[in-house]
């Protein structure tokens, strides 16, 4: 049985559960994904499978290891692999559909954010600011970043403005509501990260 599948964000919409309550829905085109490469234990060390995430439009100009590299599959270039625990019997060349995922399971759902720009505190790491009154000279500064006396320097890693957003991150258990074969869509309940078109990665919880 394989972990995951590779997957792109459609986009979201709503619908409705059974006792008229809007729920928030996400649509994803969950494969198909064809078998690259398998990883052995006794070669590799673990058992795995080397995923391509099939697109109607491949990249224009694959270089020739790359190539090589899906030749000896027999499959076409893609854009993107990913590994995948796997258990069971399965040969290069194999297809999963979105069907390896059941209606009301629970999968986690990572990808990378969306890309915010430069943000300071109050926005980054929700610092509350100092008053909004007049003559206050502490509105959104992060206030002192460390003593003088000792250590007499920052600290690594101590929450200051800086880059936000565009980095991985993971959303968990999300109930899966339909995974339709046909058209290789799956929907789930919930906000998955990044933008639509963005590449996700789901996992079976």
């Amino acid at each position: 049985m394989i972990s995951g599948l590779i997957g792109k964000k459609i986009g979201m919409t709503q619908g409705f559960d059974e006792a008229g309550n809007a729920v928030p829905l996400t649509v994803i085109q969950a494969g198909p994904c064809t078998v690259i490469q398998k990883k052995s234990k006794d070669r590799d060390g673990y058992e795995a499978l080397q995923l391509g995430f099939v697109e109607a439009r491949g990249p224009k100009r694959p270089t020739k290891p790359r190539q090589g590299h899906f030749k000896k599959s027999g499959s076409p270039v893609v854009r993107l692999l990913r590994e995948f625990r796997f258990e069971g019997e399965a040969k290069e060349g194999d297809q999963f559909f979105v069907d390896v995922f059941k209606i009301g399971e629970k999968v986690h759902v990572s990808g990378t954010s969306k890309g915010k720009g430069f943000a300071g505190v109050v926005r980054r790491h929700h610092f509350r600011g100092g008053a909004e009154t007049h003559g206050s000279m502490f509105h959104r500064a992060p206030g002192s970043i460390g003593a003088s006396s000792y250590p007499s320097r920052v600290i690594r890693g101590l929450r200051m403005g800086g880059h936000m957003g565009h980095a991985q991150a993971t959303v968990r258990n999300l109930t899966v509501l339909q995974a339709d074969k046909d058209q290789n869509l799956l929907v789930v309940k919930g906000a998955v990260p990044g933008p639509n078109g963005g590449y996700i990665l789901i996992y079976r919880a």
